[in-house]
């Protein structure tokens, strides 16, 4: 014989704490963000310079010479090939990031400006620096990028994305030879920072600052997911920020 009793609408007592429960449990709002193009771009992004800096570590630092015909042994060219191909994605996406954050809504512009000459802008930076530094309870609320993570993507990835860019073509122009459009658009750089040698080791000192940024973004975003008041993480998938309370 059954000892669980039951209400007069055949709930039982379980089941009537949990619909208490569901009742007191903070609210869950939702707030569509990030567009698909968005998206889709830093995804794409994401694997494109994952390849870069595989293939940029190796083309740095070489591997061993293999025996044998240079035809059955092309794994650097290969390589390279590689490395040249991830670079046109990344810079071919920016360029279509750069068109949707002037199609796009007001949230896909958030890359390319920072609002520095904003009072306000700085006071809610101290505070999400404060949250960061585990001295302040609870972030601010912000459906968007916040106002230190603003900051982060501008300076930290656009410009230096920006900079990987430029010098990588200047450093693809030396074997496109001269009067190729590389050369004609990115032939200025060399003679800029000196020499060729030059140029490469900005290039490699580059591409560990953005290992660091992005071992940094990943660190912040799912401190975010775990102990903020919104997603971060599942943003980027469904478009949605959601906020917890």
């Amino acid at each position: 014989m059954s000892h669980t009793s039951t209400s007069h609408h055949g709930l039982s007592r379980d089941d009537i704490t949990d619909a208490g429960e569901v009742a007191a449990a903070r609210s869950i709002k939702s707030v569509y963000v990030y567009e698909a193009p968005v998206r889709i771009w830093h995804w794409v992004n994401a694997a494109a310079i994952t390849v870069l800096a595989l293939t940029g570590y190796f083309i740095g630092s070489p591997l061993p010479t293999q025996p044998g015909e240079a035809s059955a042994n092309y794994l650097m060219g290969y390589i390279r090939f590689a490395h040249f191909a991830a670079g046109y994605v990344l810079a071919v996406g920016l360029i279509g990031r750069l068109y949707w954050a002037l199609v796009g809504n007001h949230h896909a512009r958030e890359l390319f400006w920072v609002p520095l000459f904003q009072r306000a802008y700085w006071a809610e930076m101290w505070g999400m620096i404060k949250w960061y530094a585990f001295v302040a309870a609870r972030p601010g609320r912000y459906v968007g990028h916040n106002p230190l993570a603003r900051f982060a993507m501008f300076f930290g990835f656009l410009l230096l994305t920006l900079f990987m860019i430029v010098t990588g073509f200047a450093l693809y122009a030396e074997g496109a030879q001269r009067d190729s459009w590389q050369d004609r658009l990115f032939g200025w750089v060399i003679p800029l920072f000196g020499q060729s040698q030059d140029v490469h080791t900005w290039h490699h000192v580059g591409m560990w600052a953005l290992v660091c940024f992005i071992i940094l973004h990943i660190y912040a975003a799912i401190r975010e997911d775990i102990m903020g008041r919104s997603s971060v993480v599942s943003t980027m998938i469904s478009g949605h920020r959601t906020f917890k309370d």
